[in-house]
């Protein structure tokens, strides 16, 4: 029988200086509702015993079968639980009446009548529409009803941009950031970025954030920017809901109130499939951070983002299945986890301790269950 080596303190493995994923200076368009995203985030899905709270597993919003966020315009698949039953659905109720302004390009485009609303749109669009103008640069650029035509998309946004519609605003912003079918421009960009924000675009709110925080280094950088991720967050940003909790532990005379909210937000990331905020929400809970420890539920996020592949969460979870903090002490699965992250490049010297000190069948298994592993 092999010694079995001991482990430092879990709280010293698993306390990690998340922040500086915050103040980054790279810009990144947010996940929300704009169509520019560059760091998209698919829903968690399943691998867990225990759903942490919400037993769709950790989800906000999102299509279970299909894994696509719930801003997607595709419908869930399957049978209804009535179908399941064998009753009819109930008529659904009277739509209220609307008196408001009608935009029939945009109403063809929401019904998936492309070359309709291009038609529609498009002489609204040249003869100054901001809004038409707007619809026209999307569908060009995702070749909706006409070809492919990135570089034309460009030129409508900058018209609807200069004419302050605020997602056009965002959209240009981006581009001029990049260079992308139009000269760089960072001064430019600020510009039109700040303005979309302003006005309420939230993937705007979250990147002019990072553009204050990545311009003002320090406390001065991440007051100034709060305010944006917090009027983003609000409107669903799983981006900015993650900013808001680090930014709210991290400065110093910040309101108590807001303070107590910080593992509410961190949470509200944590189910809109964020994984690194599942890997905080592990942490957190484990260490007491933001609130009380418990080990049940930092067992159950920590699962939820190892189970999506977070390299870190893997790592974190070989030592709570070592600890039997949040779960019964297995050294099969300690070792599978702790296998899975020395493969993508994270050495553990205590873990390898432990994973040579187990019995050569349990090693076996361990890196037979790892082989098998898919995130999901």
């Amino acid at each position: 029988m092999r010694r079995i080596s001991g482990l430092p303190s879990l709280s010293l493995v698993l306390l990690s200086a998340s922040l500086a994923a915050v103040p980054c200076a790279r810009l990144a368009a947010a996940q929300g509702t704009e169509r520019a995203v560059t760091r998209p985030v698919a829903p968690a899905t399943g691998g867990f015993e225990k759903a942490p709270e919400n037993p769709e597993g950790a989800t906000d919003g999102a299509d279970q079968k299909s894994g696509r966020p719930g801003d997607d315009p595709f419908p869930s698949s399957g049978i209804t639980l009535y179908e399941r039953m064998g009753t009819t659905l109930p008529p659904a109720p009277a739509e209220k009446p609307y008196h408001g302004p009608v935009d029939e390009a945009y109403g063809a485009f929401q019904r998936g009548l492309y070359v309709t609303a291009l038609d529609k749109a498009l002489p609204r669009a040249q003869s100054g529409d901001a809004a038409a103008q707007t619809l026209v640069a999307e569908m060009m650029s995702r070749g909706l009803g006409i070809l492919h035509d990135r570089k034309a998309a460009a030129f409508w946004y900058g018209q609807a941009a200069e004419r302050g519609d605020p997602s056009a605003m965002f959209q240009y912003a981006l581009l001029l950031m990049e260079g992308r079918y139009v000269t760089r421009d960072k001064t430019k960009a600020d510009d039109y970025m700040r303005r979309a924000a302003e006005a309420g675009n939230p993937s705007a709110q979250f990147n002019w954030a990072q553009i204050l925080i990545a311009d003002n280094p320090g406390d001065k950088g991440l007051k100034l920017a709060l305010p944006f991720y917090e009027k983003s967050a609000e409107q669903g940003v799983a981006d900015s809901q993650y900013a808001v909790a680090q930014l709210y532990i991290a400065i110093k005379d910040l309101d108590p109130a807001k303070k107590g909210k910080a593992r509410e937000w961190l949470q509200r990331a944590a189910r809109a499939g964020y994984d690194t905020a599942q890997l905080d929400m592990g942490i957190w809970l484990v260490n007491g951070v933001g609130g009380p420890r418990d080990y049940d539920q930092g067992f159950q996020w920590m699962k939820v983002a190892a189970m999506r592949g977070n390299v870190v969460a893997q790592n974190k979870l070989a030592h709570l299945y070592v600890n039997a903090l949040g779960t019964r002490p297995d050294p099969v699965e300690a070792a599978k986890w702790y296998v899975l992250s020395r493969r993508a490049g994270l050495p553990d010297p205590s873990l390898e301790d432990f994973y040579l000190g187990i019995e050569d069948d349990q090693q076996k298994k361990a890196i037979e269950a790892a082989n098998r592993f898919r995130p999901g």
